[in-house]
């Protein structure tokens, strides 16, 4: 087969991870499959570009010093340990070297100016995968295969200029990741290349997004016109709950992509909200596999998925950390644009709506946002909003949180959420608020926080998704 294979930070966190990795790229290679790896940064790198981006952007340069000595040290032992031939530790080293001193110089130069744009935040987190994926080249190299190390920006995925959450222009990146690629791959050469990374049109560093190594692998997958794409992980697949909520959570087989898009934007392990369109779009199968378990099928993620006897909700998944807006006033009834009006102050403000819901009467609005927003959105909103006759008040619960159940089996079967909503009526719960799309797919509600856990337990139990 033609594979994209992925390997998250998890997978390659230390020496005998991407020892571990090389050995399953190996495996599959040596079967006849042509593949193209995708690599993270090693596990908590990037979240360690960010905080010392910002430490940088404040001048403090010691803790920048200290963060560049600790970061070189820690590839330099993961070389050590993955890599036996002793040239190729030497190269691999002198690379890590150059690297990590450009990247002391961005920092420095942020450090100096006292100022960190979204395009030099982009270009710091680049780092991640450009010391992560050399090393994975060398531990392939170390067992006798053929590979070719590129970055996202190198193997042609262009994207707009939006940093931190960049947008491929899909049909000049086909052209060019095809150019690039097929020539390599038809040579039996593996291409390693670097996830999370692009370039906009003038050629200056783009990134996906967080999770968005996923991204990297379902655009070069489309490009490619593969037969799979598999993003490995440390879970066996994507679960009916998380197993640290429910510990009687299980592994899914089978997906859709909406059920799998639905779950993807509420957290599924091991899933980029985006990502899956692209292969979506080109009909390929994803796969969701176990760096840890290879021989694992994981879970299957296809475009039509026929629904087995019986099974109704796939997975009920929870969102934490986030706080209930609600916008009410008599004025609102009848005046149309009111809701425009709000979501407009929001958007212009960077402020995400993950969930809205609004009563027949137009007297209220209610949406959903992240906690960490919650006192710019509210300020926002009543500066522009009160005084004006339209709307009386505006109010917040800031301890809440989603409760999302999905599954393609709800779809036309009659009583789902009185059997949802009666699980939770029997544990004393109260609901906050609700909201379903007419495609079925997902039933979305909101709880007290400190609700949430027990809620998602007795779903779980009530549609027997443990057997």
């Amino acid at each position: 087969m033609n594979l994209v294979m992925k390997f998250g930070g998890s997978s390659v966190a230390g020496g005998d991870c991407i020892k571990r990795v090389a050995k399953i790229i190996s495996d599959f290679f040596n079967q006849g499959n042509r593949i193209v790896v995708i690599v993270s940064a090693l596990v908590g790198v990037t979240d360690q570009l960010i905080e010392f981006s910002y430490k940088a952007k404040k001048g403090n340069l010691n803790y920048v010093h200290d963060f560049i000595h600790k970061i070189k040290e820690r590839h330099l032992d993961i070389v050590d340990d993955a890599i036996k031939n002793g040239s190729l530790k030497e190269d691999l080293a002198s690379t890590i070297k150059s690297n990590v001193e450009e990247l002391e110089k961005v920092l420095t130069g942020i450090s100096y100016l006292g100022d960190l744009t979204p395009k030099s935040l982009d270009y710091v987190l680049s780092f991640g995968e450009r010391l992560s994926a050399p090393i994975l080249w060398g531990a392939l190299h170390d067992i006798g295969l053929d590979a070719f190390c590129l970055s996202g920006k190198e193997v042609g995925i262009v994207t707009d200029s939006n940093y931190g959450e960049a947008r491929p222009l899909i049909n000049i990146t086909k052209h060019q990741v095809r150019q690039k690629l097929e020539p390599m791959l038809d040579r039996g050469v593996i291409p390693v290349v670097t996830g999370y990374i692009a370039s906009n049109q003038e050629g200056f560093i783009t990134t996906l997004g967080r999770g968005g190594s996923d991204y990297s692998a379902t655009i070069i997958g489309a490009a490619l016109g593969v037969d799979e794409i598999w993003i490995w992980t440390d879970v066996d697949g994507i679960m009916t709950a998380n197993p640290k909520i429910v510990p009687s959570a299980k592994t899914i087989s089978d997906l859709s992509f909406q059920e799998a898009t639905e779950m993807a934007v509420f957290g599924a392990k091991g899933l980029h909200p985006r990502a899956l369109e692209p292969a979506m779009i080109e009909g390929i199968r994803v796969r969701i596999k176990n760096t840890f378990n290879p021989k694992n099928l994981g879970t299957s993620i296809v475009n039509e998925l026929k629904i087995k006897g019986g099974e109704i909700v796939k997975a009920v998944s929870l969102i934490k950390d986030v706080s209930l807006i609600n916008i009410s006033g008599a004025g609102m009834v009848g005046s149309p644009g009111t809701a425009a009006k709000i979501f407009d102050i929001l958007g212009k403000n960077n402020v995400n709506i993950l969930m809205i819901s609004q009563s027949a009467s137009e007297a209220n609005i209610s949406f959903i946002i992240k906690r960490s927003q919650l006192e710019k959105a509210i300020s926002e909103l009543e500066i522009a909003l009160l005084g004006q006759g339209t709307i009386r008040e505006v109010t917040a619960e800031e301890k809440v949180c989603i409760v999302a159940i999905v599954g393609a089996g709800m779809k036309g079967t009659p009583g789902v959420a009185s059997r949802v909503f009666g699980a939770v009526s029997r544990i004393g719960v109260n609901l906050i608020m609700i909201s379903q799309g007419s495609s079925e797919v997902n039933i979305s509600f909101v709880v007290k926080e400190s609700d949430g856990e027990e809620v998602a337990r007795a779903i779980h139990d009530e549609f027997g998704l443990d057997k």
